[in-house]
């Protein structure tokens, strides 16, 4: 896989790539094609290197016999970044990197699968960071985000979505859904808007009052 892309441009995200269930080829390519600076999680660099991927940044708190130097070798230059907090995890801990260096948007992948804890922590870390950091995870079969107060974008017919609170969320309003939502809450744990679809071709609106609210939007 050739390296990312080359031209440094503030306004493009940065790429974070984790070490959950690896995504297609044609994904990861595009995102490092318009990634002006990716981070690798220590716990992924051995398959980030097997990929032939160039990195900016190796970032992790190097445990369990870890030697980042060996990489220099293979990437440089790279930037090595020593983090030992033991009561954050390795993304979150790259999220406070990237908002540190000022950058204000960030992809994710390798965020999902394999352990159900860690891609439960990962998804709801969006909210954690929202002030700070627009984050954006993708896998092969989806895209979650965080819904401002009032989301428009225009969808296909029977394109499935699902609405996913953080908490509990209010005021919830949609209009070309299947199952529309007026003025109603939605609380993890009892109800959520998983498994919607739109409705027909056209612009999706999605209100809501207030708490945080996450889209996923799915690719079966």
């Amino acid at each position: 896989m050739s390296s990312h892309h080359i031209v440094r441009d503030d306004q493009e995200p940065a790429l974070i790539i984790a070490n959950g269930a690896a995504c297609s080829s044609e994904l990861l390519g595009q995102l490092l094609e318009w990634s002006p600076f990716v981070i690798v999680l220590d716990s992924a660099m051995e398959r980030v290197m097997e990929l032939g991927i160039k990195v900016d940044v190796l970032l992790g708190d190097f445990d369990n016999g870890f030697d980042p130097e060996y990489y220099r070798n293979f990437q440089y230059p790279l930037e090595i970044v020593h983090t030992p907090d033991q009561d954050k995890t390795d993304l979150e801990k790259a999220f406070d990197y990237l908002i540190e260096k000022g950058h204000k948007a960030v992809n994710v992948v390798w965020a999902t699968g394999r352990r159900a804890d860690h891609t439960i922590t990962n998804m709801t870390n969006i909210v954690r960071f929202q002030n700070n950091l627009k984050i954006v995870i993708l896998d092969d079969y989806s895209k979650i985000f965080q819904l401002p107060k009032k989301y428009k974008k225009w969808y296909p017919k029977g394109f499935p979505i699902s609405i996913i609170p953080v908490g509990t969320v209010n005021g919830i309003t949609s209009t070309n859904l299947d199952y529309p939502l007026n003025n109603e809450t939605l609380t993890i744990g009892y109800r959520t808007g998983s498994s919607n679809h739109v409705a027909k071709d056209g612009i999706v609106l999605i209100e809501h009052k207030d708490g945080n609210l996450l889209m996923m939007e799915c690719f079966d």
